[in-house]
């Protein structure tokens, strides 16, 4: 009988956006694979059987509780070699159910993308968060961090009890971008002489696009913004657009599969967020040859050298913002510059970069 793999995340999208190259791993190492996620449900290659779970997006909510009571039915029954958890909430009510289950055999892997508690959290909810951790760290074979801070974490609360791994993302597919130039036409609306920035990310408080929109103000005319992506807050977002009286500057397009037609035509990759663990787009763009302006914030940090290969500034302050974006904006040349830099930078983020390490771990936990 073949090996069983549980592999979980809070969405479909999740598993569709970075995980395939593992799931085909997996299967070609002769495993039977089970996906279990929530959201919008998606066909989900490599996977012999999916377990669709609708996991709430309140953490505490009663409805996850109930899952996790599913979920220890599931592995019961299944008896999974391995279980490989991923995003903050499906990863506690996962592991939860493995208590539940009660573990035996099964090797379960943590994937990281970024813990969600951090100094801009209250002291309650970051309490709370790592709580949820330390309940779930015994039966937690070992835990994969993206970033320096993420890795202090799990190393000094002892998240894992057998060892804690450090990697570089998932691995983003270079291919794709490695060869991207200059898009000679720009669309309508949009001047050769302009100056566009991009973010692409979900709508979200975490995610902060309201201080990007509002700091717009703060620059010229020909400095404009291309939101990507949707989320609960994209229409207060495009309200906050229209009452600032910058429709003309802000730009919408909504979610976007193929993101490196739009990195064609931008001159810097901007983010705002309040937390990150090795945001993926962020790597995309510097693969694309795109500058970045980012908020000084782990995640953020591990990607970015200040004054080197893009601008830190301070979360949630738009002068320190703006004024990163200006010595880009009145530096042609030095945008140039960093851009062609950061094409060097995103080599150590590739597929072929990252992808060894990941499944040694899993053969070893196998």
């Amino acid at each position: 009988m073949s090996k069983k793999v549980l592999y979980t995340a809070s969405t479909y999208s999740h598993i569709k956006n970075f995980h395939l190259p593992y799931l085909r791993f997996l299967k070609e190492q002769g495993l039977s694979v089970t996906v279990m996620a929530g959201g919008k449900k998606a066909p989900i290659p490599f996977a012999d059987f999916i377990a669709d779970m609708p996991f709430q997006k309140k953490f505490f909510s009663p409805g996850n509780f109930v899952l996790a009571f599913k979920i220890a039915g599931l592995i019961r029954k299944q008896r999974f070699h391995m279980i490989c958890t991923n995003t903050a909430l499906a990863a506690f009510f996962t592991r939860l159910a493995v208590i539940l289950a009660g573990k035996r055999d099964t090797a379960v892997v943590n994937i990281v993308h970024g813990y969600l508690f951090d100094d801009h959290v209250t002291p309650v909810k970051k309490a709370v968060m790592l709580l949820a951790e330390r309940i779930t760290a015994p039966v937690t074979d070992i835990v994969l961090t993206m970033n320096g801070r993420d890795t202090e974490i799990a190393e000094k609360h002892r998240l894992a009890a057998k060892g804690v791994f450090r990697i570089d993302g998932m691995g983003v597919d270079l291919k794709r971008f490695r060869a991207l130039e200059r898009a000679e036409k720009r669309p309508a609306g949009i001047c050769a002489e302009d100056f566009l920035l991009i973010c692409a990310a979900e709508f979200s408080k975490r995610k902060n696009q309201r201080m990007l929109i509002s700091a717009l103000k703060g620059l010229p005319d020909g400095v404009k913004l291309f939101l990507l992506g949707d989320g609960e807050l994209l229409g207060s977002c495009k309200q906050l657009a229209e009452e600032a009286g910058l429709s003309a500057r802000v730009f919408f397009p909504g979610h976007i599969t193929d993101v490196s037609e739009y990195y064609k035509i931008a001159d810097v990759c901007v983010s705002a967020s309040r937390i990150e663990g090795l945001p993926f787009h962020i790597m995309e763009a510097m693969a694309s040859g795109l500058a970045v302006v980012a908020s000084r914030i782990k995640g953020h940090e591990d990607l970015i050298a200040d004054g080197e290969n893009g601008f830190l500034f301070e979360y949630n302050c738009a002068s320190e913002f703006a004024e990163a974006v200006m010595k880009l904006y009145e530096d042609r040349q030095l945008c140039a510059q960093i851009g062609s830099r950061n094409r060097t930078c995103a080599e150590k983020y590739s597929l072929e970069a990252v992808s060894p390490e990941i499944k040694r771990l899993f053969l070893n936990y196998l």
